[in-house]
């Protein structure tokens, strides 16, 4: 069981094409790759955020408030936490790579014009 051999070369030397690449292919290519860097990386400032801002009010309000400290164990607690963190993450990182998109579309376009 598993991969066959001859499946797995072709998987493997797919990026090794008889093809070359346009130096415009390649340029969109270092765009897309620099789109991507950039929205993981607004999405990592975001989650961190993101994780500081609900940890801080959930954390309190387990310590001062009868009903969150007798409904939230620690599993609810980090689920809140985390939640909010990935969801800022995702949406962000999304949000940045969409506009990172647009903006290399729009210069495309003015290029061309």
């Amino acid at each position: 069981m598993g991969i066959p051999t001859e499946l797995r070369d072709a998987l493997v030397n797919r990026s090794k094409s008889i093809m070359i690449q346009s130096p415009s292919e390649q340029q969109k290519i270092l765009n897309s790759k620099n789109c991507v860097q950039e929205g993981v990386r607004a999405g990592t400032k975001a989650a961190a955020i993101a994780c500081v801002a609900s940890a801080v009010p959930t954390l309190v309000a387990v310590r001062v408030f009868p009903w969150a400290k007798s409904n939230l164990n620690y599993t609810a607690q980090a689920l809140i936490i985390s939640a909010a963190s990935i969801a800022a993450y995702f949406i962000t990182a999304d949000k940045t790579i969409l506009e990172c998109a647009r903006r290399n579309s729009r210069a495309e376009y003015e290029k061309t014009v």
